[in-house]
């Protein structure tokens, strides 16, 4: 029973002729993910009447590989909010508090999860939508390398950064997941060549890998929970023969993250939402032209979050501010990542506390007790590398989270390492 506001639509998607690594796990999936035959309306009253006629590949995937599909879930709409507020069904509650919110834009997809209602799902996360989900409701958050995984299907937010992910209550499950869904698909372009690796075996080799302590975040994080935590971790590493040093992150760059993603971001939507007006796309409402219909659809059909983010995109777009914003905004987006490649020339990975806090209350100013510490994780959207989020431990009786990421396509070894991160911190 949903008791979380999470489920948009219940569905079943199953082949009874169809056996394999996926047997007996039942899925909930992000509801920007089409579904032939199956209400996908990324949660805006624009597309809720909208049925595909056609299954993203990483349905077939999991089809194919014995899974159950049993539910869309609901996410902020068109993906576009951190907290799982936006939602057309109205805000998706945290299973372990119904007064904090979920996280977003992936809410529904973590909360199904988190409450075992599924035993995974699939989410998508464009800065940090399923990895800060995971964080605040105590659950695995993977966002594999750009190009992992196909994107076939799935409603864009903002094309150069949007992953598809997978969320569970352990490394094995994701691991085992990851293997079936990755891979080349020829319907994206985007999608790598690249061989899927046997992930679930979780048999990397960790034999003198560095983990480098992202100081940039953990100087504005106050919670000694979380700091605590993440310091006998570090030690407990050292005693499993990782290396630990610290690493510091360009600060200028750092604190350039959440601006420089707003602008690409909603630029991105902008363009890629350009369909949905009513004429292609959408709940036509009436007009006596075309610029009418479109007006009154658009109006009506988009909810304040999403015309927010559109007009801050078209702003940026627009000729006079082209490439003084827009243009501006990706040559520093390639600094991020040159200076991210250039710290993971040396150490393997980068790891720090995936948000300052615990989840916030329903009603409380999210954006204004927010810090860089709960925004930074976009930059592995600028690079397209992979990042986890995983249980840490917990404050006030709520969970939080520890972020791991690594140089791109190296799954195998990021997995690897998750999981004995997740055998010494164990239940939380």
């Amino acid at each position: 029973m949903d008791n979380y506001n999470a489920i948009v639509s219940e569905c079943l998607i199953k082949d009874e002729s169809k056996s394999g690594k996926l047997d007996n796990l039942k899925f909930a999936i992000k509801d920007n993910i089409s579904t032939k035959g199956v209400k996908t309306t990324g949660s805006s009253k624009i597309l809720e009447n909208y049925v595909p006629v056609f299954n993203a590949t990483v349905i077939d995937d999991i089809v194919n590989a014995g899974g159950e599909i049993i539910a869309k879930a609901a996410l902020d709409e068109l993906g576009m909010g951190g907290y799982g507020t936006t939602a057309a069904t109205g805000p998706v509650l945290n299973p372990l508090d119904t007064t904090r919110v979920a996280g977003g834009s992936s809410a529904g997809s973590a909360a199904l999860v988190a409450s075992g209602y599924v035993h995974a799902s699939l989410g998508t996360d464009t800065g940090d939508s399923m990895r800060i989900p995971a964080s605040y409701t105590g659950i695995v958050g993977f966002k594999p390398t750009y190009g992992r995984i196909s994107r076939f299907g799935v409603i864009p937010y903002a094309a150069s950064l949007d992953h598809v992910g997978i969320f569970a209550k352990d490394v094995k499950t994701t691991a085992t997941i990851l293997e079936v869904i990755a891979g080349y698909d020829e319907n994206d372009q985007t999608s790598s060549y690249k061989a899927v690796e046997d992930y679930a075996s979780l048999d990397a080799s960790l034999a003198g890998v560095k983990v480098g302590i992202i100081d940039n975040v953990i100087e504005h994080i106050s919670n000694e929970d979380i700091l605590t935590a993440f310091n006998n971790l570090m030690s407990k590493l050292v005693e499993n023969d990782v290396q630990v040093e610290n690493i510091q992150l360009n600060q200028d760059l750092f604190k350039a993250l959440p601006t420089v993603y707003k602008v690409l971001t909603n630029a991105e939507a902008f363009s890629n939402h350009s369909n949905l007006n009513g004429v292609p796309f959408g709940n036509r409402q009436p007009g006596d032209n075309l610029n009418e219909i479109m007006l009154e659809t658009r109006t009506k059909g988009l909810g304040y979050q999403v015309r927010a983010r559109h007009l801050v995109g078209a702003y940026a777009l627009m000729e006079e501010n082209y490439e003084g914003i827009y243009q501006k905004s990706k040559k520093v987006r390639r600094l991020i990542v040159e200076d991210l490649n250039d710290q993971l020339a040396k150490v393997d990975f980068l790891i720090a506390p995936s948000a300052s806090r615990i989840a916030p209350k329903q009603d409380e100013d999210f954006y204004a007790s927010s810090t860089y510490a709960d925004n930074y994780m976009v930059m592995d959207n600028f690079s397209g590398h992979p990042g986890i989020v995983l249980p840490l431990g917990k404050s006030d009786g709520m969970p939080f989270g520890l972020y791991v990421s690594s140089k791109a396509f190296n799954e195998k070894q990021l997995l690897t390492l998750s999981n004995l991160i997740q055998e010494i911190v164990g239940e939380i």
